[in-house]
């Protein structure tokens, strides 16, 4: 019984095979990271399950009234060492606006406000990056709504970049902020008592394509 014992008290005091003794061992996972110089270059898709806007407008001066567009899509070139060489498009259905009410989405899709029959999708086309922190940039292009072209800005945030847990696959996550006056594409209804300017908060993580 004395050589098993001794054996059995070897084993418990070499610890967990390493990895690097295992050649079966998956590899060591690495965490995401907010450092912005570790995120890997390359093309990027938007995660339509985790890209969103949120917008808010005055009602009338009674409250602040919330909706959102889903469904979005987009691409982006990015260039972590060269920021200002990144690109962006993305697109937005109209037509898929949730504010919690079937009556109001209707009347948003009609032509008061989006007319989607005419108009479907909003795009927007970064067409300058400039950072503004290590973390954070001032994202200009052409906003197009309502088949009106004006100029647009976005100022956006870098949370994290890495091995999603779900998927597997490498994603970076971003947050923005911005605002836009909603009579300069043509969308006049009710105003000036329902509010001009709409804040934007969007949401979007992009997968490495490939």
């Amino acid at each position: 019984m004395r050589a098993p014992l001794l054996v059995l008290i070897g084993l418990l005091c070499a610890g967990p095979a390493r990895a690097a003794d295992n050649p079966a061992a998956p590899p060591a996972q690495v965490a995401p990271s907010a450092d912005p110089t570790q995120v890997r270059p390359g093309s990027y898709v938007l995660d339509p399950d985790h890209g969103k806007v949120t917008w808010s407008v005055s009602h009338l001066g009674y409250s602040t009234y919330y909706g959102q567009f889903t469904g979005l899509s987009g691409t982006l070139q990015l260039d972590p060492k060269a920021p200002e060489k990144s690109r962006l498009e993305v697109t937005v259905p109209l037509g898929g606006v949730i504010t919690g009410s079937a009556r109001l989405n209707e009347h948003l899709a009609a032509p008061d406000f989006f007319d989607t029959a005419k108009f479907p999708t909003a795009t927007f086309t970064a067409t300058k990056v400039e950072p503004t922190s290590p973390t954070t940039a001032r994202i200009t292009g052409d906003l197009n709504l309502r088949g009106t072209v004006r100029p647009f800005a976005i100022d956006a945030t870098f949370n994290q970049a890495g091995i999603h847990p779900v998927d597997q696959r490498y994603t970076v996550g971003f947050d923005g902020r911005a605002v836009v006056k909603r009579s300069d594409f043509g969308i006049n209804a009710y105003l000036p008592q329902l509010g001009d300017e709409v804040s934007l908060r969007i949401e979007g993580e992009f997968k490495a394509t490939p």
